[in-house]
């Protein structure tokens, strides 16, 4: 990587509040929800209801088509200058829906200022790698569980790829592959890439350090551990408590440095991490304020 391209990185990370801890606290985010489909099931996965009170991955109010994507970016940025990226995390996998491509593309255009940043099961990355970067892209995470087959055999039900279903060992061979091929490639193409890893007791707890040796190899900046949020087939499942994350964030930051300020957000935060607003009154009462001007005037 060029020396102009890492100075440019870093003052990504520095003005990046899912990259950077200090930043966080002085720049906003958008997550946009435009990529309902997903190709993996995770065993811990459940999109199937909403909470607007409720933080976690993968949950939306509703769905945005790109023009009104595009247009709450314009509103949010007329509205609030400390907003550094733009970021597409779901409910499904971005990479997964032509609408990000679209989206990313057209904010670009309007907006080339700001970060562009995707988070992705990387089942598709080596395939839309091109084309992330092509839509100016330039900050990536990676969710990735496990290094072994064994391991990922029991956090995924099924992949979904290329028009074929898979399961079984097939199915995570194909995940892992290119999971860490495309972290691989994203790097070596100059994005800045954060891996993040559920710690789930019992399953991958013992594997969690080998993903951050191997990520740490690979380029990865950052690693994020989050705990499970027990649902779906892990309902059953205890969440891990902080001692227990931090105790593992103390394995891995040897290899990897770690991220200690994530909130797990939705898939359509909006504001600070941590202090999230609701996206569909912010883009009311900017429209409400837009009004209010034009009669005054």
């Amino acid at each position: 990587m060029s020396s102009f391209n890492e100075r440019n990185n870093r003052d990504i990370i520095k003005n990046h509040p899912c990259f950077s801890e200090e930043a966080h606290h002085k720049f906003g985010r958008i997550h946009l929800p435009v990529a309902p489909a997903c190709n993996i099931q995770c065993k811990y996965c459940k999109r199937k209801y909403d909470c607007a009170n409720e933080s976690r991955p993968g949950i939306t109010s509703r769905i945005l088509t790109p023009p009104e994507a595009l247009e709450r970016v314009r509103s949010l940025v007329e509205r609030n200058e400390r907003l550094t990226v733009i970021g597409i995390a779901g409910p499904g996998d971005p990479l997964a829906n032509d609408a990000t491509f679209e989206v990313f593309r057209a904010i670009n255009r309007e907006y080339p200022e700001l970060t562009l940043c995707v988070s992705t099961n990387g089942l598709l990355l080596p395939d839309r790698l091109e084309e992330l970067l092509e839509s100016g892209v330039s900050s990536l995470t990676v969710t990735i569980n496990a290094v072994i087959p064994e391991i990922a055999e029991k956090i995924y039900s099924w992949v979904s790829y290329r028009g074929r279903q898979y399961s079984g060992k097939p199915a995570v061979d194909l995940l892992l592959e290119n999971q860490w091929s495309g972290l691989s490639k994203a790097v070596d193409a100059g994005l800045i890439v954060k891996v993040n890893t559920v710690l789930i007791p019992g399953i991958n707890d013992s594997e969690i350090p080998f993903i951050a040796w191997l990520a740490g190899k690979r380029g990865a900046e950052l690693m994020n551990i989050m705990p499970l949020i027990p649902k779906a087939e892990f309902e059953h499942f205890q969440r891990p408590s902080l001692e227990d994350l931090n105790i593992m964030r103390k394995k891995c930051k040897k290899y990897v440095p770690q991220m200690t300020h994530c909130k797990q957000c939705r898939a359509d935060a909006c504001g600070e991490i941590g202090e999230d607003k609701d996206m569909e009154l912010e883009v009311l009462l900017s429209k409400i304020g837009e009004v209010y001007n034009e009669m005054v005037v």
